[in-house]
């Protein structure tokens, strides 16, 4: 009895304290009108189905690419076997630059900037998941860090030779023709595409832990020098 006791009230105190932190996660009305961008080739509430891409039912709290019956690609399918799971901070990092997340997506949105509409269209996305009366209190809808990637260190121009230089750990598992043999190719990528997916890796909203030991020992510098490398790979 003391035990269940004690465990009712530490539990009431992380109730507490998560209400007393958490931030408006956004407006679902406004959310909904922000949903005509996605509705081409996503569908949403009673009797939704898979389109182009797939229904969003159910989708916080999901592991991705695991929605029986829709064809993933295999970067989404791969991202899911790494553990992304969908929260209110990876499908902020997703909506943001989808490429940020799973590099060669289908998904062909460019991304959302503004953190508010993010906020406001993930709030509308919430009502059709579990227990949205729990909006904004608890996971996965309270709002977590910002995730951007500084300006500065996008503008960053980095070293090619020195990326060569450093590329020998990258290419232990990586081909430098640019094949996938099982690893996503890094091969002649977009350098900003490349630098996002790093710093996705170093704050750990990508789930590879050999990924994210990798992009955490390495200097902006260092991964700037990389992308411009791996940029202009033949």
């Amino acid at each position: 009895m003391r035990i269940a006791r004690y465990l009712n009230i530490a539990f009431a105190a992380v109730l507490a304290a998560g209400a007393a932190h958490a931030e408006l996660a956004g407006d679902a009305e406004t959310g909904k009108e922000l949903f005509d961008v996605c509705s081409g080739c996503h569908e949403i509430g009673n009797g939704a189905q898979d389109s182009i891409g797939p229904h969003l039912n159910g989708l916080f709290g999901r592991r991705a690419a695991t929605h029986e019956g829709f064809a993933y690609s295999k970067s989404m399918q791969r991202a899911g076997v790494d553990g992304l799971t969908w929260t209110f901070e990876t499908l902020d990092a997703y909506i943001a630059n989808p490429l940020a997340l799973v590099s060669k997506t289908r998904m062909s949105f460019p991304g959302l900037d503004d953190s508010q509409e993010r906020a406001d269209l993930m709030a509308y996305l919430r009502m059709f998941s579990d227990n949205p009366s729990n909006i904004p209190e608890a996971e996965p809808t309270a709002r977590g860090t910002d995730h951007d990637v500084d300006p500065a260190i996008l503008a960053l121009q980095g070293d090619p030779e020195y990326g060569e230089y450093l590329s020998t750990e990258c290419l232990t598992c990586h081909q430098s023709d640019g094949s996938a043999q099982g690893i996503p190719s890094i091969t002649r990528w977009p350098e900003e595409n490349f630098v996002v997916a790093m710093h996705a890796y170093k704050n750990k909203l990508r789930r590879h832990p050999v990924m994210q030991m990798m992009a955490g020992r390495l200097s902006n510098e260092e991964i700037a020098s990389l992308a411009a490398y791996f940029k202009d790979l033949e």
